[in-house]
């Protein structure tokens, strides 16, 4: 695995994980890499600083699960409000967002998991749902 440090053509600098630089040369030359904050392409490598790890622990380093960017921070804020804000329906999500459209189940914010097809399936019924941009977040 290789980081690269990147920047678009509007000056946001982000960082990537790549398998290899030969993974990344492909995935550029096929026009895959996109800004993460804008999503403009014409990407390209920034200027990094090497980094070099020394015995001693660094008081730079912060707790992993610290945001790492003002996109990130943005991205904590949001969850936060919707998971404040909304009932976590789970795996029933395509279920309660029909009976909610239908008058079935009473009229709330809800958020969970849907199949692709079930979210297919309630787009092309006039019910307006969106993908969330994380991952499930599970207890154990």
């Amino acid at each position: 695995m290789i980081c690269y440090t990147l920047k678009c053509a509007d000056g946001h600098s982000f960082d990537s994980w790549f398998q290899s630089a030969d993974a990344y040369d492909k995935l550029m030359a096929a026009g895959l890499v996109t800004c993460s904050v804008c999503g403009a392409l014409g990407v390209e490598k920034a200027i990094m600083a090497p980094q070099v790890r020394t015995a001693r622990k660094s008081d730079k380093a912060g707790p992993l699960s610290a945001p790492a960017s003002p996109a990130e921070q943005a991205l904590t804020e949001i969850r936060k409000q919707i998971e404040e804000n909304s009932e976590n329906v789970g795996d029933n999500f395509a279920v309660e967002a029909r009976a909610i459209h239908d008058g079935d189940a009473p009229e709330r914010s809800i958020y969970g998991q849907a199949k692709p097809e079930e979210a297919k399936a309630l787009i092309e019924d006039g019910i307006d749902v969106a993908p969330l941009p994380w991952g499930n977040k599970r207890t154990h």
